[in-house]
């Protein structure tokens, strides 16, 4: 592999690697947030960057969603992957960098609630992609520089919140327990 190919961002991306490495990031900064240890940080920042300057090939979390997870998904549950835009994810995963790298910051000078709130937000951010399909660094660098092929996020958004209100049927309801 030359060095041009090693550094490339995929375009399109596939959505459904995309949404499983905002779960892993998931993953890891409610670990932040619940333990509070600095050396969690350093995977997230590390991927981070990873992701911005390699796509998933420099990044264990995107090697293991798109070689492992994703093929998985696909074949054993028929999940049907969309691609979508690389810029925006790209972008998106410099929020990342910028809020992480923030967070290791703020944690090795003490201030261990800004880290907290630093990646509590980015958690959340990461939450709304894994389960939702949202991405809002995408949103962001649509409306900040425009995109021909992200047209469809305002539509997206829009029917995830008509989803979300969306009257669950009696049969598929939780049953109450106790």
């Amino acid at each position: 592999m030359n060095v041009q190919r090693f550094f490339e961002f995929p375009d399109p991306v596939n959505e459904t690697s995309a949404r499983l490495v905002a779960l892993g990031v998931v993953i890891q900064g409610a670990a932040f947030v619940v333990f509070r240890e600095a050396w969690i940080l350093v995977p997230l920042v590390y991927g981070f960057v990873a992701r911005v300057l390699t796509g998933p090939t420099a990044s264990p979390l995107g090697q293991f969603s798109v070689r492992i997870a994703t093929p998985f998904l696909e074949r054993r549950f028929g999940v049907d992957s969309r691609r979508v835009p690389g810029p925006p994810k790209r972008f998106a995963q410099l929020i990342g960098v910028v809020f992480t790298t923030g967070a290791a910051i703020a944690s090795t000078m003490g201030a261990t609630w800004l880290a907290v709130a630093l990646i509590a937000g980015l958690v959340v951010a990461a939450s709304l992609e894994a389960f939702l399909a949202v991405c809002l660094g995408c949103i962001a660098y649509s409306a900040i520089w425009g995109c021909a092929d992200c047209d469809d996020i305002g539509d997206r958004l829009q029917q995830a919140l008509i989803r979300s209100r969306e009257p669950v049927d009696a049969v598929d309801a939780p049953v109450p327990t106790g």
